[in-house]
């Protein structure tokens, strides 16, 4: 079973660059630029929403297992 700290630093590294394209499209003088940005935001925050999720089913099934007494 991964490690879940792996899937939470991913978790963390998408909402990082989700913010960072965030601000470099704050910063942009050109609209294309502005545009690019705001797509690749929105990209990276569709990653980390992914993420989130397959987190919390992976919490669940655990906890399922757990409450049924299976060990894997």
């Amino acid at each position: 079973m991964a490690d879940p700290t792996v899937r939470g630093s991913n978790l963390d590294f998408f909402l990082a660059r989700a913010a960072q394209a965030r601000a470099e499209g704050e910063a942009a003088t050109l609209e294309h630029v502005r545009e690019r940005c705001r797509r690749s935001a929105a990209a990276w925050t569709t990653l980390a929403d992914r993420a989130e999720r397959s987190q919390q089913i992976k919490a669940a099934e655990a906890a399922r297992k757990a409450d049924a007494g299976l060990t894997s």
